[in-house]
């Protein structure tokens, strides 16, 4: 015999494939929409089932942008440094970097990582776009900001081969990265110990 309803069933069942939802937070947002007015539903509904012919691609950048618009505006706008660009893993990665305000030059979304294990293959991610744009624009750096994880890393790696190959003399540079202020040393993964170690500074 069923516990729950078979609408709330299949509410809580879809929201449970959504990333890093799982299945006692789906539970909970299931009933945070219930009790919310059928209003606020069906306005999350319409929300859902226009998302993706509203939203689109950017050509150049590979950013997220308004099915009206025809290039990233970051990328559109004239006091945006063309020549520094910052390569990302997801477009949502964009929404961290500008919020800290100190940002003024453009993105390259990759696509993701490359993940032997999940099927991404370097064919699958924008590295011959990057290396295009490169020339295109004249871009005199690459900011690496990609995750501190090791698809991370060897995607990083992955990139620096290409460019050597491909004779392209662009300054490459990441992100500094250390150990979070309040952890424990005995918490530390090894690739953030590493990069602590390696990016230690004079008191």
């Amino acid at each position: 015999m069923a516990v729950l309803p078979k609408a709330l069933e299949n509410l809580i069942e879809q929201l449970g494939k959504l990333s890093g939802v799982g299945p006692r937070t789906a539970e909970r947002y299931a009933l945070g929409i219930l009790k919310r007015s059928s209003h606020d539903a069906s306005e999350l509904a319409a929300a859902l089932e226009n998302l993706h012919g509203s939203l689109k691609t950017c050509p150049k950048t590979f950013a997220l942008i308004d099915a009206s618009e025809d290039i990233s505006p970051l990328y559109a706008d004239d006091s945006r440094d063309k020549t520094l660009v910052a390569v990302v893993e997801d477009p949502i990665d964009i929404v961290a970097l500008e919020k800290t305000g100190q940002f003024k030059g453009t993105y390259h979304v990759l696509g993701g990582v490359i993940s032997p294990i999940d099927g991404i293959g370097p064919e699958q991610l924008h590295f011959n776009e990057l290396i295009k744009r490169i020339t295109d624009d004249s871009v005199a750096e690459l900011i690496l900001a990609l995750n501190a994880s090791v698809e991370g890393e060897s995607t990083a790696l992955y990139l620096q081969n290409m460019l050597d190959e491909a004779k392209v003399e662009v300054k490459v540079t990441r992100l500094a990265r250390g150990l979070p202020v309040g952890i424990d040393l005995e918490y530390a993964d090894q690739i953030t110990l590493k990069h602590a170690l390696q990016g230690r500074t004079q008191l």
